[in-house]
């Protein structure tokens, strides 16, 4: 549901990911549970260590999930632009346009607006590549 003019997002982290996340948070609330239960039973470094387990790894998980989240909303597609190079063979006039549906290489067109015996000639579909701009650190 995404016009031309917007660019396709992704909503979800993927199903990989997500699965490791909730398995580290079920095994961080065990550990909490099996600390709960060696505490009782009397053997309290058991359950600190039990206890601290629990902690990193439910720190760490809800960590990556929180970061996966904030990837995905921070990524964004945009749609390249598509150009179309036109020549005429006989005198050499070049224009360039945006692509157009139909459009393939050595696809003969309207005459040539110099020369009008000879028709123009799609010569070249391209990309169009934005440079990135240069960040200087001082």
């Amino acid at each position: 549901m995404t016009s031309s003019n917007q660019s396709p997002t992704t909503s979800r982290i993927s199903t990989f990911a997500f699965i490791i996340v909730l398995a580290v948070m079920a095994l961080s609330v065990t550990a909490f549970g099996l600390a709960a239960w060696a505490w009782i039973e009397g053997n309290e470094l058991y359950a600190i260590f039990l206890v601290a387990t629990g902690v990193i790894a439910l720190t760490l998980s809800t960590y990556l999930l929180l970061q996966s989240r904030r990837a995905i909303v921070t990524m964004k597609l945009s749609p390249s632009k598509v150009m179309t190079t036109i020549e005429c063979e006989k005198c050499g006039v070049k224009t360039v346009r945006d692509f157009q549906r139909g459009d393939y290489v050595y696809k003969e067109l309207e005459a040539c607006s110099k020369c009008p015996d000879d028709k123009m000639m799609i010569t070249a579909i391209y990309k169009e590549i934005k440079e990135k701009e240069k960040t200087y650190n001082f």
